[in-house]
């Protein structure tokens, strides 16, 4: 059963090559153990209850019962931090949104044998993700899983009573936890709400997917940000995967700008370049967001936009699968406002209604 100080790791995977991978990566580590491996849900089932583990990797693509069903089941049974094992495909991506909206804590890319130099850094990745999905607040995931389940709920189409004030901005900016807390959000902002600028941590394959979901379920118009697009309101642009998104200044106002420079806080695209580049127009009609996450990303930059006299919000620890992103924010003192995920569009209309 290994060290109970140990975070207890099961691995559900068909390929035993992958088993044996993730097994030595985390056998690797000191303070986490894998008690265990499963070919499939079922004999993971069994195990789960033997063997009481921590967190679980899961396979999307598994024989007998697919990682969706298995993970519905798990997450009405017996609710825990599940990370998701995806190739990052178009059709891996869908599949790892959804598993999300179910109430999965996280998602890796599958590793690929030949890894080569990339393998430190995917060793590093998964070790992170599974110390912060052993703290994660699973009764978060749990909520997300009754939610995803739920009917669809209406976004919300116009608000009589609201008139956004000329030139303000939204920007919000995510990680772990994230595609679900924006979604939340952007349900609870009308058609005519200002622009919105979105920094969530996502890999390129995973960004065109979660632009379009967000487009098929929100009133406002999402999408995949492109360099020179102005920001007009009604409109929600998401940085895409591998791609910094910064604002920029032109003759036709404020327009989306897309760089690839090296990656920031370990991200590309990250929080902290999208914020920076706002603070760096000294733009201060602009209201900023910082949700769940793991990691400090965006924390530093949130301080910077509160001095220049932005309005900064953070989302509160406990409607937070990770408190990593806002509650080092909290730590520096970089909030006007903490806010529950429920109340967050709500107040953001508060702030830029001018009616």
């Amino acid at each position: 059963m290994g060290d109970p100080k140990k975070i207890k790791v099961l691995i559900v995977d068909d390929s035993a090559v992958i088993r044996q991978l993730l097994t030595e990566i985390i056998s690797g580590h000191d303070d986490m153990v894998v008690v265990g491996t499963a070919a499939d849900p079922y004999i993971a089932r069994e195990k789960i209850k033997q063997l009481q583990p921590d967190v679980l990797t899961l396979d999307v693509e598994m024989p007998r019962m697919d990682g969706i069903t298995f993970l519905k089941n798990l997450m009405r049974l017996r609710p825990m931090p599940v990370i998701m094992i995806s190739t990052l495909t178009e059709a891996g991506a869908d599949i790892t949104l959804e598993a999300l909206q179910i109430g999965a804590f996280d998602y890796l890319p599958k590793p690929k044998e030949n890894l080569g130099k990339g393998l430190v850094e995917y060793q590093q990745e998964i070790v992170s993700k599974i110390r912060a999905a052993a703290g994660a607040n699973v009764q978060r995931l749990e909520m997300n899983s009754i939610r995803g389940k739920a009917e669809r709920p209406e976004p919300v189409a116009r608000h009589s009573a609201y008139t956004p004030k000329p030139g303000v901005i939204i920007a919000i900016g995510a990680s772990t936890g994230g595609t679900e807390a924006i979604k939340e959000v952007l349900l609870g902002l009308p058609e005519n709400c200002p622009p919105v600028v979105v920094t969530q941590h996502i890999p390129p394959q995973f960004s065109t997917s979660y632009a379009m979901r967000m487009n098929n379920c929100c009133a406002m118009h999402v999408h995949e940000a492109e360099s020179n697009q102005t920001l007009l309101p009604g409109n929600v642009y998401i940085a895409p995967g591998d791609r910094h998104l910064l604002v920029r200044k032109s003759r036709s106002g404020l327009v989306t700008q897309l760089d690839d420079r090296e990656r920031v806080n370990r991200h590309r695209p990250s929080v902290e370049v999208m914020f920076d580049s706002i603070t760096g127009l000294g733009y201060r009609k602009t209201v900023s967001v910082l949700l769940t996450g793991m990691g400090a990303d965006g924390a530093q930059a949130l301080l910077r936009m509160k001095e220049l006299g932005c309005h900064t919000i953070i989302q509160d620890e406990a409607t937070s699968v990770v408190w990593g992103m806002p509650g080092a924010a909290y730590q520096l003192g970089a909030y006007n406002e903490i806010k529950p995920l429920e109340s967050i569009a709500g107040r953001l209309l508060q702030l830029t209604n001018g009616s």
